[in-house]
Protein backbone atom coordinates (compact mmCIF):
# COMPACT_ATOMS: atom_id res chain seq x y z
CA UNK A 1 0.00 0.00 0.00
CA UNK A 2 2.73 2.42 0.62
CA UNK A 3 3.97 2.40 -3.27
CA UNK A 4 0.00 2.79 -3.75
CA UNK A 5 0.17 5.70 -2.05
CA UNK A 6 3.65 7.35 -3.25
CA UNK A 7 2.17 6.92 -6.85
CA UNK A 8 -0.43 9.36 -5.89
CA UNK A 9 1.47 11.93 -4.53
CA UNK A 10 3.91 12.00 -7.48
CA UNK A 11 0.52 11.60 -9.91
CA UNK A 12 -0.58 14.78 -7.55
CA UNK A 13 2.26 16.95 -8.13
CA UNK A 14 2.33 16.89 -11.17
CA UNK A 15 1.65 20.71 -12.83
CA UNK A 16 0.32 20.66 -17.02
CA UNK A 17 2.77 21.34 -19.91
CA UNK A 18 0.09 23.04 -21.92
CA UNK A 19 -3.16 24.10 -22.15
CA UNK A 20 -6.10 24.82 -24.67
CA UNK A 21 -9.69 25.45 -25.25
CA UNK A 22 -12.34 22.14 -26.23
CA UNK A 23 -13.19 22.54 -29.54
CA UNK A 24 -16.29 20.77 -29.12
CA UNK A 25 -18.43 18.37 -26.51
CA UNK A 26 -17.51 15.10 -25.56
CA UNK A 27 -17.50 13.15 -22.61
CA UNK A 28 -13.82 14.16 -21.13
CA UNK A 29 -15.15 17.64 -21.79
CA UNK A 30 -18.50 17.07 -19.68
CA UNK A 31 -16.21 15.69 -16.61
CA UNK A 32 -13.38 18.76 -17.44
CA UNK A 33 -16.83 21.23 -17.08
CA UNK A 34 -18.03 19.66 -14.18
CA UNK A 35 -14.62 19.77 -11.91
CA UNK A 36 -13.87 23.57 -13.55
CA UNK A 37 -17.84 24.14 -12.52
CA UNK A 38 -16.66 22.84 -8.73
CA UNK A 39 -13.41 24.94 -8.48
CA UNK A 40 -10.87 22.82 -9.82
CA UNK A 41 -8.74 22.62 -13.11
CA UNK A 42 -9.27 18.95 -13.72
CA UNK A 43 -9.49 15.71 -11.47
CA UNK A 44 -5.56 15.71 -11.71
CA UNK A 45 -6.26 18.52 -9.35
CA UNK A 46 -8.96 17.72 -7.58
CA UNK A 47 -7.81 14.30 -6.33
CA UNK A 48 -4.56 16.67 -5.07
CA UNK A 49 -6.40 18.97 -3.23
CA UNK A 50 -9.03 16.71 -1.82
CA UNK A 51 -6.49 13.69 -1.46
CA UNK A 52 -8.92 10.92 -2.96
CA UNK A 53 -8.23 8.63 -5.86
CA UNK A 54 -11.28 9.18 -7.85
CA UNK A 55 -14.51 11.00 -8.11
CA UNK A 56 -17.82 9.82 -7.62
CA UNK A 57 -19.37 9.01 -11.26
CA UNK A 58 -22.56 8.26 -12.63
CA UNK A 59 -22.03 4.52 -13.67
CA UNK A 60 -24.50 4.59 -16.74
CA UNK A 61 -22.81 7.59 -18.23
CA UNK A 62 -19.47 7.58 -16.72
CA UNK A 63 -20.12 11.84 -15.81
CA UNK A 64 -19.10 13.03 -12.75
CA UNK A 65 -21.87 12.84 -10.09
CA UNK A 66 -20.80 14.34 -6.73
CA UNK A 67 -18.40 16.99 -6.26
CA UNK A 68 -17.23 18.39 -2.48
CA UNK A 69 -16.09 22.41 -3.84
CA UNK A 70 -13.26 24.54 -2.27
CA UNK A 71 -15.69 25.82 -0.47
CA UNK A 72 -16.66 22.51 1.31
CA UNK A 73 -20.43 22.85 0.06
CA UNK A 74 -21.10 20.12 -2.46
CA UNK A 75 -21.58 20.47 -6.57
CA UNK A 76 -24.02 17.41 -7.89
CA UNK A 77 -24.00 16.39 -11.32
CA UNK A 78 -27.09 15.06 -13.53
CA UNK A 79 -26.82 12.11 -15.35
CA UNK A 80 -27.23 13.75 -18.64
CA UNK A 81 -25.18 16.33 -20.02
CA UNK A 82 -24.67 20.04 -18.36
CA UNK A 83 -22.69 21.29 -21.21
CA UNK A 84 -24.03 22.75 -23.73
CA UNK A 85 -22.62 23.14 -27.21
CA UNK A 86 -22.34 26.93 -26.68
CA UNK A 87 -20.58 26.55 -23.75
CA UNK A 88 -18.08 23.95 -24.54
CA UNK A 89 -15.29 26.21 -26.06
CA UNK A 90 -14.93 27.73 -22.31
CA UNK A 91 -13.44 24.06 -20.86
CA UNK A 92 -9.96 24.35 -20.82
CA UNK A 93 -8.34 21.17 -21.38
CA UNK A 94 -4.81 20.50 -19.28
CA UNK A 95 -2.43 18.69 -21.17
CA UNK A 96 0.61 16.53 -19.02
Amino acid sequence: KKSDVSGVNTKADVNPKSVYGAKKWSGDVENLYRFQQAGYRDEVEYEQVKQVEIAECWPETGFVKKLPRRDNMFYYGDKQRECKDKDAHKVKVYVY
